[in-house]
């Protein structure tokens, strides 16, 4: 499927001031990955702070990325730590017309392979469109298991893993994973680091939050691995490594991307859902000073 292949860009979901989805500025991020001519765009992923967000204001922002999304395929993720939860706003998802969905297993209490396969038992089974299997540890502190990724691909829907990008995904980490899995499906990489790895190593997509803001650059590496230029691809991914550096220093993406999407003027600042607080000080500086020097600002 199209949809996951490529780069997928996962914008913020920027706040204003009351605390409310700032639905301008939204709509800005969603027509500048249109322009830049992403391949799919991800609302509501962990850039999109999906879980610091009510049913409602998820539902409007799904609406608003298909509407003004150009005709570009739009994932949205369905997280939550209620199963009844997550089938509310996958009902909510496919009613805005989305092209696909994408569930990671989020959890208060520490979850077990069971838990987790009969969360996309009881998902899968209510859905119409596809689904992309988030497998991201860093952050939900689950590790999926290669026996768990074969039971997942088997059910209905279910039609790409987003894997954690990490220096083991080698092609021979690829291709042993294509052996064991179904020919349908899509391996998707994530960790922006490692993204032009990922994708010379045979991966079908890039899952990238630094994509939902900065495209340019994140579009230019995977047309590069696309059209055979691996060289050029790794070429650019070292040069922006002061940036994936970044995301390492600050306990992920997100604040790092809120301060860039603010400096630029994207967003209002603050843009984070409380308690998250963006980066100041020092740190702000910094951030600014790296994307200021790699000619990112444009």
């Amino acid at each position: 499927m199209i949809i996951f292949t490529g780069l997928s860009a996962f914008p913020l979901t920027p706040l204003a001031a009351d605390g409310s989805v700032d639905e301008k500025a939204f709509i800005t991020l969603v027509q500048r990955l249109v322009a830049a001519g992403v391949d799919s765009i991800s609302p509501l992923g962990s850039t999109g702070s999906y879980a610091y967000l009510s049913r409602e204001e998820r539902a409007r922002v799904a609406r608003l990325a298909v509407e003004h999304a150009a005709g570009v395929p739009v994932m949205v993720g369905i997280g939550a730590t209620r199963t009844r939860e997550v089938l509310a706003v996958a009902e909510d998802a496919q009613a805005a017309g989305v092209s696909a969905v994408l569930l990671a297993p989020v959890s208060y209490q520490p979850l077990t392979e069971d838990d987790v396969l009969g969360l996309y038992e009881d998902v899968t089974r209510e859905l119409s469109v596809p689904l992309a299997v988030y497998d991201n540890p860093g952050t939900t502190r689950f590790t999926f298991t290669d026996e768990l990724y074969q039971a997942v691909a088997a059910l209905p829907q279910v039609a790409s893993i987003k894997i954690p990008g990490s220096s083991g995904l080698t092609s021979a980490r690829v291709e042993e994973l294509r052996k064991m899995l179904p020919g349908h499906l899509s391996l998707g990489v994530s960790g922006d680091g490692f993204g032009a790895a990922g994708l010379s190593a045979g991966c079908d997509a890039w899952y990238s939050s630094i994509g939902g803001t900065l495209p340019g650059p994140v579009v230019a590496i995977t047309r590069a691995v696309q059209s055979g230029d691996l060289a050029g691809a790794a070429a650019e991914s070292a040069r922006l490594q002061p940036l994936w550096d970044l995301f390492g220093k600050h306990r992920g993406a997100l604040r790092v991307i809120g301060t860039i999407a603010e400096h630029l003027g994207l967003v209002s600042a603050p843009s984070l859902p409380r308690p998250i607080r963006g980066l100041s000080g020092a740190d702000r500086a910094e951030v600014i000073a790296i994307v200021t020097r790699l000619g990112l600002t444009e």
